[in-house]
């Protein structure tokens, strides 16, 4: 850990600085125990910042703060099984297709490109519609994932076809392994890097469809995300009633978590570009 700090560029130690505060209030700080926030008429409205309420509270009565909090918590959780899911359902399939040929690539590549042609908004409207404004973390990430895995397919099913020729592999085969046993032990550590990229890029696209589905009101009601936190900020007219933590903490949250995890994309990409001219 000592020589990968030393070696990282400023890009990369800034974004893992970000995303680790994010990490820690979503998935620490978040199991203090505390009021449910969305519970309505709690406390007092409209009261300002305070010791008590650091950045006040709702037209409604909800404290602002664990408000944020459990925002962060649960986009930071949509993001995290879109990511895993995409990841790993992409790896699989695009090396399985690659290094399979024939019918079985042909098929899954149909398969493939049917999600990727498919427009992903008006699947999410119609999904999200579906679920009459009740939905749960886990089953809005489900639906998300739906469309998180096709473009690393296509990707990793390239770097398959390249690898597929070389000396290793073939030595592989005509030491009677099989093609699952081949893409587990002889490619996937090889894909591992790529992997860990797509995955951080897949949590932040999955956040960024998440938050504008809010923002358009076509996220689930019940569920406090980030843009669903702005959404019924506007919704309360916050603007007009000049509560500005209230609709400007979940926005500059939005901004910050982005520019955290950008900056760790490519910090992490120079990163392995800089070993790799090593």
């Amino acid at each position: 850990m000592k020589k990968f700090w030393r070696n990282a560029n400023g890009r990369l130690k800034t974004g893992l600085i970000m995303t680790a505060i994010f990490l820690f209030i979503g998935f620490v700080i978040y199991y203090i125990p505390h009021v449910n926030p969305f519970f309505q008429n709690t406390y007092g409205r409209k009261l300002p910042p305070s010791g008590t309420h650091p950045l006040g509270t709702t037209s409604l009565g909800q404290d602002v703060m664990w408000l944020l909090i459990e925002a962060i918590h649960n986009s930071l959780t949509i993001g995290l099984i879109v990511a895993t899911i995409g990841t790993v359902v992409g790896v699989l399939v695009g090396l399985v297709a690659g290094f399979s040929g024939g019918l079985t690539d042909r098929a899954l590549m149909v398969v493939t490109d049917t999600f990727v042609v498919i427009p992903s908004l008006p699947i999410l409207v119609l999904m999200t519609a579906l679920m009459r404004g009740n939905s749960t973390v886990v089953l809005l990430a489900l639906v998300l994932a739906m469309f998180a895995w096709a473009w690393p397919s296509r990707q990793i099913r390239s770097m398959a076809l390249s690898m597929k020729e070389r000396d290793f592999i073939q030595t592989a085969w005509f030491s009677g392994e099989g093609t699952m046993q081949v893409v587990v032990t002889e490619i996937l550590p090889y894909a591992l890097t790529w992997s860990l990229s797509n995955f951080m890029n897949a949590t932040l696209s999955a956040i960024a469809s998440e938050s504008s589905l809010a923002v358009l009101g076509l996220s689930p009601g019940n569920l406090l995300s980030l843009g669903n936190m702005i959404q019924w900020a506007r919704d309360r007219n916050a603007i007009f009633a000049r509560q500005w933590y209230w609709i400007g903490s979940p926005i500059v949250a939005t901004v910050l978590l982005f520019i955290g995890l950008f900056l760790l994309i490519t910090g992490y990409n120079d990163y392995l570009q800089m070993k790799r001219g090593r």
